[in-house]
């Protein structure tokens, strides 16, 4: 035995085996037997022979023929018949959050002569994810009407390719296909179409879309009616272009469209639809809108048989709306239409040089030569308001304020004044301004009536003249003189009848203020008479009952004298004869009879209650003579001694005889 030999076979048996196991390795690889697809990949299986041949149109083999295979491999260890097959990997689909895909199919049907984007008008033509269905379901070649949203799809990227606003998703593209694909996304980017139509409410923003897909307008139209807007019917109900089959199912047409898009986010595909975001048409307060309408129905004039100067239209119409627009914010097509806004509050049109109203209508306006008589110029505003409601027929005739301004207006106005001018000097105008004004502002009046307008006010001005002329001011400097001096001598008139006026009155406050004083002395001498009429009564009434009172104290006196005396009698009686024989002795009887009398009544008024002399004094009023007030007692005892007395010295003189034969009886 060759030992050498064995030794040196069993040391190359190891690299045999060796180089074996990498061509087996390199054989299965080549023969594709065994293939691992990762997870976040898919396999697109291409069959490199058969016996079936190869494809006849396209490049997705649908039948088992040579070519692409519609369904993909997904993750995991996949085993095939060697030499048969050829696995090629590609990632994932994958939109981002808020973001937009667009899908551009490889194979297909052809799109139809009018048709822009690949119909997605069934489920089969819209499930990019299932080729064979989609192919088999008539899907069309080309871009597609649907889009992708955000998530993660496993498509065969051989048929279908994906362009986002990263990458182009893509497998075994030619360089042609590539640079078509790269050219939608440019142009796709430049629509900003990777991402939503976002309208803010804050931007006041609406949206203005424009179809590209889709039948074409009839002849005669630029805008293409609204389609689809009824909620109601989903089957037609496209939700403001997100689904663009529900668009064309319901009749609308490729063009600018008339229904537009406000505020919110909107996924459309901006291959199928582009938007134009615009301002909102605002309205102020004191204007209104008139809208002039490009498209919609032809409808009857409804602006009347007497007005000839165009048709007017209910709103909806082709023309000019009847009804104007009110003040507010409107989202409104200005492709569809023009909105012209017309002020209805009042504004002053000034036909001076270098001064424009604050709505700039004159603008463009000249100003009025106005040549008095003694060749001044004084300026003229006008101040005016246009009713609203009448707003559409001066859009109407004149198409715009400015307009009716500029070629109605001024050359009116103009001629009107100038041959107000002419007849009078400056100071003239001047001093008539205010009857001018009132006679020009009715006479215009009823001249821009007739053209829909409402004149408020006609203002003349103050003349001017060139840099360095002062005749106009010399003038009014003289003018205003005169008037000052006419002013000075109504003040001085008015001062005069101030002053008469002031005398009155000071006649009038003092007759006022002695008539007082005369009322209060002749309502004092009233009380004063009424005061001294009470008191006099008083008095009477006072001197009566003292009268009566005095009597009655006399009578009651006398008759108790009386009684007292008949006593003091009756004992003078029993003891007459030795008052006799007394009086004798004293040396006669009328002495004697004397002395016993005053010594009774001195007795006798002792015993008597009354006074002897009065307690009450009357006496006279002031001023007047009391002198013989002390008479009163006096008299009244020389009365009360007077009557006693006789009748005292009859009964003496009675009773004497009788009581001498008593006595001498005795």
């Amino acid at each position: 035995m060759d030992l050498n030999g064995f030794n040196g076979a069993w040391l190359t048996q190891p690299a045999l085996w060796a180089a074996a196991a990498i061509a087996l390795v390199i054989l299965l690889r080549i023969a594709n037997i065994f293939r691992y697809i990762p997870n976040n990949q898919v396999g697109i299986v291409e069959k490199l022979w058969t016996t079936k041949g190869s494809i006849e149109g396209g490049f997705i083999a649908l039948n088992g023929e040579a070519g692409y295979e519609p369904e993909v491999l997904r993750g995991g260890l996949h085993v095939f018949f060697p030499f048969m097959y050829r696995i090629h990997k590609s990632d994932l689909v994958t939109v981002g959050q808020g973001k937009i895909a667009y899908v551009f199919a490889r194979d297909g049907a052809p799109l139809g002569a009018s048709q822009v984007l690949g119909a997605n008008d069934t489920e089969d033509r819209a499930d990019f994810q299932d080729v064979r269905r989609f192919l088999l379901g008539g899907g069309q070649k080309g871009p597609q009407r649907k889009i992708l949203r955000e998530g993660t799809y496993a498509i065969n990227t051989t048929q279908f390719a994906i362009i986002t606003d990263e990458r182009v998703y893509g497998h075994a593209l030619s360089g042609q296909e590539r640079g078509v694909l790269d050219a939608m996304q440019l142009t796709i980017a430049e629509r900003w179409g990777f991402a939503p139509v976002v309208l803010a409410a804050d931007h006041d923003l609406v949206g203005i879309v424009t179809v590209h897909d889709g039948p074409s307008l009839p002849s005669g139209e630029i805008i293409a009616p609204e389609v689809g807007t009824d909620l109601r019917d989903d089957e037609i109900f496209h939700n403001n272009f997100q689904e663009p089959e529900k668009f064309l199912s319901a009749g609308g047409y490729r063009g600018r469209q008339l229904q537009v898009i406000v505020e919110g986010t909107w996924y459309i595909n901006r291959l199928f639809a582009t938007v134009e975001a615009v301002p909102k048409t605002v309205i102020p307060v004191g204007n209104v809108g008139v809208v002039i309408f490009y498209t919609g129905p032809h409808s009857a004039d409804v602006s009347g048989d007497q007005y000839r100067h165009g048709e007017q239209v209910l709103n909806g119409g082709r023309g000019v709306w009847k009804d104007p627009l009110l003040p507010g914010k409107y989202a409104f097509n200005t492709y569809a239409g023009k909105i012209e806004i017309i002020p209805t509050v009042n504004f002053i049109l000034k036909w001076v040089r270098g001064e424009v109203g604050a709505m700039k209508l004159d603008e463009n306006l000249s100003e009025i030569s106005l040549i008095t008589r003694d060749a001044f110029e004084p300026t003229l505003p006008v101040v005016m308001h246009i009713d609203y409601k009448k707003a559409p027929m001066i859009i109407q005739r004149f198409g715009d304020v400015k307009k009716l301004v500029e070629q109605t207006l001024d050359p009116m106005v103009s001629a009107f004044f100038k041959n107000i001018a002419q007849k009078m000097t400056l100071i003239e105008l001047l001093q008539n301004r205010a009857s001018i004004q009132d006679e020009s502002a009715a006479q215009m009046k009823a001249k821009f009536e007739s053209y829909s307008l409402d004149l408020q006010e006609v203002l003349i001005g103050t003349p001017r003249a060139a840099n360095g002329d002062h005749t106009i001011e010399n003038i009014l400097i003289q003018l205003r003189s005169r008037q000052i001096a006419r002013e000075q001598i109504e003040t001085y008139q008015e001062q005069e009848k101030a002053a008469v006026q002031e005398r009155t009155l000071n006649e009038a406050k003092a007759a006022a203020a002695a008539q007082s004083a005369l009322t209060q002395s002749l309502i004092q001498i009233k009380v004063n008479e009424n005061e001294g009429a009470a008191a006099f009564a008083r008095a009477q009434k006072d001197a009566e009952t003292r009268k009566v009172t005095a009597a009655a104290v006399g009578e009651q006196s006398r008759l108790e004298g009386q009684g007292e005396a008949d006593r003091v009698l009756a004992v003078g009686t029993a003891n007459a004869q030795s008052t006799k024989l007394s009086v004798d002795a004293y040396g006669g009887p009328e002495f004697r009879l004397a002395e016993q009398n005053f010594t009774k009544f001195a007795e006798a008024l002792t015993k008597i209650n009354q006074p002897l002399v009065p307690q009450f004094l009357m006496s006279g009023g002031q001023g007047q003579d009391t002198g013989n007030a002390g008479l009163i007692p006096t008299a009244m005892l020389s009365s009360m001694f007077g009557r006693m007395m006789p009748d005292a010295l009859e009964r003496l003189k009675e009773e004497a005889p009788k009581a001498d034969r008593r006595t001498n009886g005795h």
